[in-house]
């Protein structure tokens, strides 16, 4: 299995982080020299290990954003 390359371009935020250390954290992120994306993922403190996690373009992230502030919590 070949390697993933990642750049994380810009930290948005973190979201949460577990006692573990790990952080649930939104970035900008350009994998596999392509164009940056948002980013959505659990990464480990020193950034060598990450979870499972959700890539969105600008336009889905925007909407995203417009589908949650319609949303009543």
């Amino acid at each position: 299995m070949s390697e993933i390359k990642y750049e994380i371009i810009k930290q948005m935020g973190v979201l949460s982080k577990a006692g573990s250390g790990w952080s649930k954290e939104l970035n900008l992120i350009s994998w596999n020299d392509r164009e940056a994306k948002y980013d959505l993922r659990d990464w480990s403190p020193d950034r060598e290990k990450m979870g499972k996690g959700v890539t969105l373009s600008r336009e889905e992230l925007l909407a995203l954003k417009d589908l949650l502030d319609k949303i009543e919590l």
